[in-house]
């Protein structure tokens, strides 16, 4: 009887012990395949923070004769005095030359970004208006009508430019016109409200899919 007993239990612990192997094995597999996916993923979120910082720098070449960088709402300004008639956005010629030479500065700069699969730029040119309380129009339909005067002298420089030969390549940057109006954040107030006839640009990245990256 105990000879039966010892020749049933070797079996059955081997048999356990391969279970518990097999088990060990699937788990050590999995955890490795999880592990294998978050490394990826990490360097895939580096690649991506490392494109944005190298952005960052390349951007700081904006800043000098023709834009000035707000740190407090993380943009350029098109620090060039621009003087438009009330209720106007035609560009006058005497602020022609100065805007050329911006948009050449803004053109050199963004198109100097190292080109990189996956990675496209949205360019937002933004038109700001003054509030002028001795405008009929201002207090009547001043929403709308500061949103269309903003937008129609964003697409006015734009247009300049590109009359001027200032192309953007469309394969890495898309152009986007804006116009806040008499709202929008870092305006302005007081005695400088008129300073609020500006223009802003945002160049800001669009990353699409970075390529995982193979560990030798």
């Amino acid at each position: 009887m105990k000879q039966d007993n010892k020749d049933f239990f070797w079996p059955s612990y081997v048999d356990l012990m391969t279970a518990l192997f097999i088990v060990m094995l699937v788990l050590f597999v999995l955890s490795y395949k999880l592990f294998q996916d978050k490394q990826s993923e990490l360097l895939v979120q580096v690649a991506q923070l490392r494109k944005i910082q190298e952005i960052e720098l390349a951007l700081k070449g904006l800043e000098g004769k023709y834009f000035r960088f707000d740190p407090v709402n993380k943009r350029h300004e098109l620090k060039v005095d621009i003087t438009f008639d009330k209720d106007s956005w035609v560009i006058k010629e005497k602020d022609k030359e100065v805007l050329y030479q911006a948009g050449l500065t803004l053109k050199k700069i963004i198109e100097d970004i190292k080109e990189d699969q996956g990675v496209k730029y949205l360019v937002i040119i933004e038109g700001m208006a003054a509030r002028d309380p001795y405008n009929p129009r201002f207090h009547v339909d001043k929403r709308d009508y500061g949103y269309q005067l903003s937008y129609n002298r964003a697409l006015a420089l734009l247009n300049f430019w590109q009359a001027r030969n200032i192309q953007f390549n469309p394969n890495r940057f898309e152009i986007i016109i804006a116009g806040s109006g008499f709202y929008g954040t870092g305006r302005y107030t007081g005695k400088r409200e008129y300073s609020n006839k500006r223009f802003l640009i945002q160049v800001i990245p669009k990353i699409g899919k970075i390529e995982k990256t193979e560990q030798s």
